[in-house]
């Protein structure tokens, strides 16, 4: 979005005031755009950006969003994974995106994690969300976790995937279960286990996701994370957020 507005001013001789009204922005808000210390990341702004700089269809669709001429897409383009890129950012790891998902956790009105114990997530007080769910007298968003079940086989299997003796895990879910407990007593909190083999790592923080995998060599928060955004007809958004939903259905809730 920097760029784009770059290339508007460049090509049209407009001040950042001007891009800020056909937009629906404050001047102050483009400028911080443009200067690299906010990103654009709901749909919604971008649509508002788009219709306010009269974009064409192709321009359009890079940013995933409809076009405006039909609401039919051709079947090339609908598959065409290039026009609806919705893996936005990769990271090497959770610790370099860490700043980023704490930004959008303080004004995230929904949070739901699918995680394995959630210990470096939420359960402990330096934990990557716990600190952004405090929010000194403001609503509380609204928390939904999925942990492994520690006394299903999965749990023993993924214990001897990472070296780990199952006890230990199991310690660790049911302590992140206490600490999310606690957080129950003062906001919406839903905590639920999960009976199948982890393969998804997933946060997300409203309409933003940031997705890693377990693996046999790794713990989720030294996979690569990927930040993904919904788009009209992008599978891999509502694939993990479906992942998420059809778990939670058959899962036990204990908090």
């Amino acid at each position: 979005m920097a760029a784009l507005f770059r290339y508007a001013q460049h090509h049209s001789g407009a001040s950042q005031a001007r891009l800020a009204v056909h937009v629906g922005m404050t001047q102050s808000r483009v400028n911080e755009i443009i200067n690299g210390r906010r990103e654009v990341v709901r749909l919604d702004v971008f649509e508002r950006i788009a219709d306010g700089l009269q974009m064409p269809d192709p321009a359009r669709r890079l940013l995933g969003l409809a076009s405006r001429t039909s609401g039919q897409r051709t079947a090339g383009s609908a598959f065409d994974l290039s026009a609806f890129p919705e893996v936005v950012r990769v990271y090497n790891d959770q610790t370099a995106a860490t700043a980023e998902i704490q930004r959008a956790a303080r004004s995230a009105v929904e949070l739901d994690v699918l995680a394995v114990r959630g210990l470096g997530l939420l359960a402990l007080r330096d934990s990557l969300l716990r600190q952004h769910l405090d929010r000194d007298g403001d609503p509380a968003p609204r928390l939904r976790v999925l942990l492994l079940d520690p006394d299903s086989p999965a749990a023993m299997r993924r214990a001897a995937e990472i070296g780990e003796s199952a006890e230990s895990l199991t310690s660790g879910i049911l302590l992140a279960e206490a600490r999310l407990r606690e957080l129950a007593m003062v906001g919406h909190v839903e905590v639920y286990r999960y009976t199948t083999v982890p393969v998804w790592r997933i946060i997300r923080l409203d309409s933003t996701l940031y997705v890693g995998t377990f693996d046999a060599g790794w713990e989720g928060h030294e996979s690569a994370t990927y930040k993904v955004l919904p788009t009209p007809s992008g599978p891999l958004y509502r694939g993990w957020r479906r992942q998420f939903e059809v778990l939670l259905d058959s899962a036990q809730r204990v908090v």
